[in-house]
C-alpha cells in the first residue's frame, strides 16, 4: 500500500479537514499508527505561540511549520544580527537589521503555504502578555530573559493554556511542559522562583554551542506536538535536561511550590 493510501485510510474520518495536499504532505508521519489521522487535524487546528525567535524558537518554528500546525504567533520584538546566525538558521546575512518575528513568519509560510504564521514585533510583557496569548493551544516559550519568562508563565495561568518552556546556555538544554492552574501541577516560578532580575544564563557573555540550539529546539517543538496530539507519555511537571559536554539526559520531576505567588495566590 503506497503511502499516499496510509495516510487516506488512516484519515478517513479527516478528510473534510485535510486537503489531498496536505495528506501526501505528512504522509510519513500520519502513517504513525500513534499519530494518525486524528493527530494530524488536531495540528492543523492548534495555534502555538512561539515566544522569541532565537536560537529555541527557529528550530521550533521550522518543525513546528512543517508538521501542519494550523496557526503560529511568533513574539519577537528584537532585530537580526550578524551574532545570531550560527544558531538561527532562519536568517541569512541578507537579513541582519530585520525584525525577527517578520523574517521568522515569512520563513514559517515558505516552509509550509497551508500554515498561517503571524509576526508579532514587540516585546511581551505583563501589559500585554494575555491580550497577545489569547487563543493559543500552548505557549512555546524560548525567550532569554526571566522577566518575558515569567510575564509567559503569569498569562499562561491566567489563560489555563499549557506551557512549554525551553533554555539553553553553554553546553546544556532544559525543557519542560507547565500547566500551573491545575491542581497539583507546578508553573515555572515554582521551579526557578518569581524575581524578574535574578540571574541567568547570558548566551553573550557564557557562549552557547549552535547545534545545541537545534536540538533543544527541535525537542520543544516535538514535545509540543506531542501536548497537541496526545502520542506517548507527556512531559507535563516534569524537566527533561541535556548536558551535551558529557552527554548526559536525565528527566526529574517538577514539585509544586505550595506558596508560589504565582500558581498559589
Amino acid at each position: 500500500m503506497s503511502d499516499r493510501c496510509r495516510a487516506s485510510s488512516c484519515a478517513d474520518r479527516q478528510n473534510n479537514l485535510l486537503s489531498d495536499a496536505e495528506l501526501d504532505r505528512y504522509a510519513r508521519q500520519i502513517i504513525l499508527p500513534a499519530f494518525g489521522g486524528a493527530g494530524q487535524a488536531k495540528l492543523k487546528g492548534a495555534h502555538v505561540a512561539v515566544i522569541g525567535a532565537g536560537g529555541i524558537g527557529c528550530p521550533a518554528i521550522t518543525y513546528l511549520a512543517a508538521a501542519g500546525v494550523g496557526k503560529l504567533t511568533i513574539v519577537d520584538h528584537d532585530v537580526i544580527e550578524l551574532s545570531n546566525l550560527h544558531r538561527q538558521p532562519l536568517f541569512t546575512d541578507a537579513d541582519i537589521g530585520a525584525r525577527k518575528a517578520e523574517v521568522a513568519a515569512d520563513a514559517a509560510r515558505r516552509i509550509n503555504p497551508h500554515a498561517e504564521a503571524v509576526a508579532v514585533a514587540e516585546r511581551l510583557d505583563d501589559r500585554n502578555a494575555e491580550e497577545l496569548l489569547s487563543g493559543a493551544s500552548l505557549i512555546l516559550d524560548g525567550c532569554d530573559n526571566f522577566d518575558t519568562r515569567l510575564a509567559v508563565n503569569r498569562a499562561a495561568i491566567a489563560l489555563h493554556v499549557p506551557l512549554l518552556s525551553a533554555a539553553i546556555g553553554a553546553f546544556e538544554g532544559q525543557v519542560a511542559l507547565y500547566e500551573g492552574w491545575r491542581a497539583g501541577q507546578a508553573c515555572y516560578a515554582c521551579l526557578v522562583g518569581s524575581d524578574p532580575d535574578r540571574e541567568g544564563i547570558n548566551c553573550a557573555e557564557t557562549g552557547v554551542m549552535g547545534a545545541l540550539a537545534g536540538m533543544i529546539g527541535t525537542m520543544a517543538a516535538l514535545e509540543a506536538v506531542r501536548a497537541l496530539t496526545g502520542w506517548g507519555a507527556p512531559l507535563t511537571g516534569r524537566l527533561a535536561i541535556v548536558d551535551m559536554l558529557e552527554r548526559r539526559w536525565r528527566e526529574v520531576g517538577v514539585p509544586e511550590d505550595p506558596e508560589c505567588p504565582i500558581c498559589k495566590a
